[in-house]
């Protein structure tokens, strides 16, 4: 069992409600209220998770910056009021920043039963074969 501390326990519920307010911001037709706040959370409590010098380092590496300049640009965008542009740089910016997770994460799901097995089925493995593929970010 992972022992977490105090901190990264306080860091995983704002990450949660982060990852909740975003996903029903999204859903009430991009409310930007509930969108801005979710984007607060979701940084803060990635900052309590990791740390702020781990999570300054994650951002600020020389290879990410094309990639973090889309996602707090995007948390920027978000927070002065255009939500769906906001949400479009935010979400490339994910994906640049999190790109080499992706292979460890679709590693993961193909062992779990049920997920797994939908994995397999024909249109959406050669997708997940894509995406789970280990390339380097350019």
């Amino acid at each position: 069992m992972i022992s977490l501390t105090d901190s990264q326990k306080i860091g995983m519920g704002l990450t949660g409600f982060g990852v909740f307010f975003l996903f029903f911001g999204m859903m009430l037709f991009f409310d930007k209220a509930l969108l801005a706040i979710g984007n607060i959370l979701f940084v803060s409590g990635l900052s309590f998770v990791i740390g702020l010098e781990r999570t300054f380092r994650f951002f600020f590496q020389k290879h990410k910056v094309k990639a973090t300049s889309f996602f707090l640009g995007g948390v920027f965008v978000v927070l002065i009021g255009w939500p769906i542009i906001g949400v479009v740089l935010e979400i490339y910016g994910f994906f640049l920043l999190f790109r080499g997770f992706f292979p460890v994460a679709v590693g993961f799901i193909r062992r779990v039963p049920v997920l797994g097995s939908l994995l397999s089925l024909p249109g959406i493995s050669t997708l997940v074969d894509k995406i789970g593929e280990s390339n380097t970010m350019v």
